[in-house]
């Protein structure tokens, strides 16, 4: 099993909140700061570690470790300036991965010119998931550090009696099969092997480009 990330959330608000504790539940290592007494509070009850202090500081970023991380989410609210400086001290810093919420297109083309690599507007991101399941069936949801991908779940009709390997999705689309539950079984399968074979009724849920998903038709 591959070691944990080490991950930070700095702003541990509703958002910055619930990603930590959504990466700890998946067995990952997460710093989180605040300057919020009370979201300090609340987050060390289920983060790995917790510090209360002012983010848009360079040197404290430094003095608790960010430096040392693969990947940092900033989610500090409405303030534009703050999010900004924080990113750019954190690239400075050398960490690879930093990911940003977004208060709207503006502040997301300002973040991207000082170097983050992913930004995330939670509204946009919701609507554009709705929109989709409404519009095109079986559609779970897009990843939300890269919105071009997308799991989907799909019914088998055409592809009965072959296997995973026969239908050769990885190389046909780009596509990776991540579960299956046949016809008869209640529950999915994680990982399924290449000489599974489908038969009608079953379900997959596969991983790929948006685009990709749209012209498979199982």
């Amino acid at each position: 099993m591959p070691a944990p990330l080490q991950i930070g959330v700095i702003g541990l608000g509703k958002f910055g909140y619930t990603f930590g504790k959504t990466l700890i539940k998946l067995g990952q290592s997460v710093l989180g700061v605040d300057s919020n007494a009370a979201n300090v509070a609340r987050a060390q009850q289920v983060f790995t570690q917790v510090f209360q202090a002012e983010a848009s500081n360079k040197k404290a970023l430094q003095q608790m470790g960010f430096a040392d991380l693969s990947h940092v989410l900033v989610s500090v609210g409405d303030s534009i300036a703050a999010s900004t400086m924080i990113t750019m001290y954190l690239k400075e810093l050398g960490v690879p991965s930093v990911w940003v919420k977004a208060i709207n297109s503006d502040h997301e083309k300002l973040l991207r010119k000082v170097g983050a690599d992913e930004v995330i507007i939670p509204e946009h991101l919701a609507a554009k998931q709705l929109a989709n399941r409404i519009a095109n069936p079986g559609f779970i949801e897009y990843l939300p550090f890269d919105q071009k991908m997308a799991l989907k779940e799909l019914i088998v009709e055409h592809w009965a009696g072959r296997s995973l390997r026969e239908i050769d999705l990885t190389n046909r689309f780009g596509v990776q099969v991540v579960a299956i539950r046949q016809a008869a079984e209640e529950t999915f399968r994680f990982i399924p092997r290449a000489n599974d074979r489908l038969g009608a009724g079953d379900r997959l849920v596969v991983i790929g480009a948006a685009a990709a998903l749209a012209k498979i038709e199982p």
